[in-house]
């Protein structure tokens, strides 16, 4: 590619890019005011032109046909620029905090189970990686760091596991191009990654109960909305992937806000509608300084966020978490559990099972507390291991352990220390081991029956 100081272009339109296929796209960039900016576009040969304005700025949209490749294309105005080894598949973002970040050779003493298996098999031209750099701004970026590379063993070592699990099993199953673009922080909160506008237009404020406004720095508000996803909202994409929470863990009421905004802030921005997006809930860890309930009570506000979200679907991680590390190692089936919503409801996969189990509703018979589900078509299954960590309360609000057993898609819950029912919570607690799945292995969210402060 050639530089210049004239035409330019962002560095996520590059070498070895994924293109979103079957959609309206543009390319973007800068050049000398008022010159002529020339496309050519490799798939079907068809010439665009725009002209850049008085600042330089230039933009051209053209359609994609389907998944295919590779393809040149070419961009030319006072410099050419001859884009080469493209691809035409399905562009996915992956963002969040550090379990998300979390390479697939791991971070020091903190490993990623099965990665370097991973790592070995990972030479593959279908799948394209783009990670984004590491950048802090109090106003929006139009553009960022970072280059399209070819998936093999030392660029995928370095890369998110979760999203290069979740877009490798993409891959296999589709057998079309993938293109991921990994742009993620370790320890920064959700408002970190929402817009200025959105923050006031929800809160009022920018400085909300918990939020970093004492200096500048990766948690402070909208700095990663500006310098990390904005430089990307002219690229179109299929969806998102998220895997954040931990940071926001001691406001989870404040979260069930700001969650879903932040999510609606983005199909704004992208302008691309209501496009696919896929989280994970936080898996359990003891936060062993932390009042027990404020990682269950975060929990059930990624939940309600799926339930309430149109187009969201959240991987269930009750079964995988780790009580000594909040980085837990099993981030290969997180990545799996992610793309089976995305098979399912973005590509019309039938047959996939994509949710376990989600709590629906209670019914009291004399002492037991009778719980059905949805997404248990075929039942329930603790795979022949007790039942464990459900709780039950009379109307004192005082929970004592209980005894709890499957009855197809039912589970029927009770305790000798409770005669009239009234609510029951299960895995509500920092660090629990999840024993309830659907017959697809999916593991059930934490989850009450009640809302009790």
């Amino acid at each position: 590619m050639a530089i210049s100081a004239g035409l330019k272009l962002p560095a996520v339109i590059n070498n070895n890019m994924v293109l979103q296929q079957q959609s309206s796209c543009n390319f973007w960039g800068w050049a000398e005011p008022e010159d002529t900016v020339h496309v050519r576009l490799g798939w079907n040969g068809e010439n665009k032109f725009c002209v850049a304005d008085v600042s330089g700025k230039w933009r051209t949209d053209f359609t994609t046909p389907s998944a295919g490749g590779p393809y040149e294309i070419m961009i030319k105005a006072d410099t050419t620029y001859a884009l080469e080894n493209i691809l035409i598949g399905e562009v996915w973002v992956c963002s969040g905090q550090s379990n998300m970040e979390m390479p697939l050779q791991g971070y020091i003493s903190m490993p990623v189970m099965g990665s370097n298996d991973f790592i070995a098999h990972s030479r593959n031209n279908n799948i394209r990686l783009f990670t984004v750099g590491k950048k802090v701004s109090t106003t929006p970026e139009d553009n960022c760091s970072g280059k399209w590379v070819v998936s093999e063993p030392k660029e995928a070592a370095g890369f998110s596991a979760v999203a290069y699990s979740f877009g490798k099993y993409l891959e296999e199953v589709l057998d079309i191009p993938i293109g991921l673009i990994n742009t993620s922080w370790g320890g920064t909160p959700a408002e970190a990654w929402t817009s200025e506008a959105t923050l006031l237009s929800e809160f009022g404020t920018l400085n909300a109960t918990g939020f970093k406004t004492d200096g500048l720095t990766s948690s402070s508000p909208s700095v990663l909305f500006n310098g990390m996803i904005h430089p990307l909202l002219n690229y179109t994409i299929r969806g998102v992937i998220w895997y954040q929470g931990t940071s926001n863990r001691k406001r989870p009421e404040q979260y069930s806000r700001l969650f879903p905004a932040m999510i609606k802030n983005w199909r704004r921005s992208w302008n691309q509608g209501e496009f696919p997006f896929y989280f994970v809930q936080n898996a359990p860890y003891s936060f062993r300084f932390d009042e027990n309930t404020q990682s269950a009570f975060l929990r059930e506000a990624q939940l309600k966020t799926m339930l309430t979200v149109p187009n969201t679907g959240m991987a269930v991680t009750m079964d995988v978490g780790d009580s000594l590390s909040n980085h837990p190692p099993e981030k290969i089936i997180v990545g799996k559990r992610l793309a089976y919503w995305a098979l399912a409801k973005t590509y019309n996969t039938e047959g996939i099972s994509y949710s376990g189990p989600v709590y629906k509703s209670m019914k009291v018979d004399e002492n037991r507390a009778i719980l059905a589900f949805d997404y248990a078509k075929f039942g329930l299954t603790s795979f022949g291991k007790e039942l464990r960590h459900f709780e039950i309360s009379e109307d004192d609000k005082t929970f004592y352990p209980a005894q709890a057993a499957v009855k197809d898609s039912t589970v029927e819950v009770w305790s000798p220390k409770v005669k009239k029912p009234v609510s029951v919570r299960y895995c509500w607690d920092n660090y629990v081991e999840g024993t309830l799945y659907n017959n697809a292995g999916l593991p059930a969210s934490s989850f009450r029956t009640d809302e009790w402060k």
